[in-house]
């Protein structure tokens, strides 16, 4: 049974912080899956925030955070990491991690086929 775990999470104040969020793996080969962050506000839709690919080598990122949010996997840890730098309110959100097994970078949610329970971040002004 695939368990995703998320982590991290939290309140920054003022904005312009930074938080580091994890995503523990289990039950799924890490190095297969493409593995991906999204995040959704209240009364808005699942977003797609970053993903990187099964080896690591590859990364893409919606175009709201590149630059100042990064993420990373360590194989041998079956963790994601998502570093999120210059924290605005508006990146206040329940933040997921998500597995696919399509093999590609994808930036669509109903491709990727577990989800972890999230974890709230919350950047006040």
């Amino acid at each position: 049974q695939v368990q995703l775990v998320e982590s991290g999470g939290g309140l920054v104040q003022p904005a312009g912080g930074s938080l580091t969020l994890s995503c523990v793996a289990s039950g799924l080969t890490f190095s297969n899956d493409v593995m991906g962050w999204f995040r959704q506000a209240p009364g808005k839709e699942r977003e797609f925030v970053a993903a990187i690919a099964r080896s690591g080598d590859g990364t893409d990122y919606a175009s709201s955070v590149k630059g100042r949010f990064t993420i990373s996997k360590d194989i041998a840890k079956n963790t994601v990491y998502l570093q999120m730098a210059s924290l605005k309110p508006e990146d206040t959100a329940v933040y997921y991690c998500g597995a696919s097994r399509l093999g590609l970078l994808t930036r669509s949610r109903y491709d990727y086929s577990d989800w972890g329970q999230g974890t709230q971040v919350t950047v006040s002004s």
